[in-house]
């Protein structure tokens, strides 16, 4: 994380609309969809450990978040109901997604 990246201060999930709303310190607001997230996931199932080994995620516009969990001061984990929850999704990471 570089020393300018923003902290979120709330992060609040919407379940019905199946967003993920955050909050960082520097003012900004954004709304991302679980989708989004999960395509674009941090994971090494998803992104590979290059780009060449990157696997395209179809099929996911359906996709909910069950539930968050902090990483410890850097990060939150995402559980969603594909059974995806390996990626750690730090504030640099979802700051950049925003």
């Amino acid at each position: 994380m570089t020393k300018n990246t923003p902290i979120p201060t709330e992060i609040n999930l919407h379940q019905k609309s199946r967003l993920l709303e955050i909050t960082f310190d520097n003012g900004e607001h954004y709304e991302l969809t679980c989708e989004y997230l999960r395509v674009y996931s941090p994971s090494a199932d998803v992104r590979g450990h290059s780009p060449e080994q990157a696997v395209l995620q179809v099929g996911k516009a359906d996709v909910k978040i069950d539930k968050i969990e902090q990483v410890g001061t850097y990060a939150i984990q995402l559980f969603f109901d594909d059974n995806h929850d390996t990626g750690i999704y730090s504030w640099e990471w979802l700051y950049h997604l925003s």
